[in-house]
């Protein structure tokens, strides 16, 4: 029966960052990118699988972001509280967070109540949460950037 070595178990959690972050930014500035360039007609369309998939990145960055902070506690101690990339994955979890819990559910709330027509208050108000949740998706793409390329532990 093999046993996990910390040398496998590193590179566990680096190929799960990496999946992760990687997911993130070809969702983002790949694919939803592509979707309405593509779908212009149908951008209700385009948003629609957009927001699918933001939805199962979100779900899949809850879970293994779980699994990344985790095993950074278990490993580190309470030495966690003083390592930059245990707070920057605790901040790409907040944005996790933020994003499954407030943010899309207030955007699916606002299709809701009708099509979101230019100029609208409906708008203005789809407007500002995109504003904000660009804003948050750009922040944890950097941060899992900045852990992909320092790694999550010191070498």
């Amino acid at each position: 029966m093999a046993i996990l070595t910390p040398t496998h178990l590193l590179a566990v959690e680096r190929l799960l960052l990496a999946l992760w972050v990687g997911g993130i930014c070809v969702i983002g500035y790949l694919v939803t990118p592509i979707l309405f360039a593509t779908l212009t007609d149908e951008r209700q369309l385009a948003g629609m699988l957009a927001g699918k998939m933001f939805s199962a990145i979100s779900w899949t960055g809850l879970v293994i972001g779980t699994l990344l902070f985790t095993a950074s506690v278990v490993g580190a101690g309470t030495q966690w509280l003083r390592q930059w990339r245990c707070w920057l994955l605790v901040s790409m979890l907040i944005v996790v967070v933020l994003m499954l819990f407030v943010i899309q559910p207030m955007m699916a709330d606002l299709k809701l109540q009708g099509p979101v027509i230019k100029g609208s208050e409906l708008a203005a108000e789809f407007g500002r949460l995109h504003g904000i949740s660009s804003g948050l998706y750009l922040l944890m793409s950097l941060s899992g950037l900045t852990l992909v390329a320092a790694g999550l532990r010191r070498p």
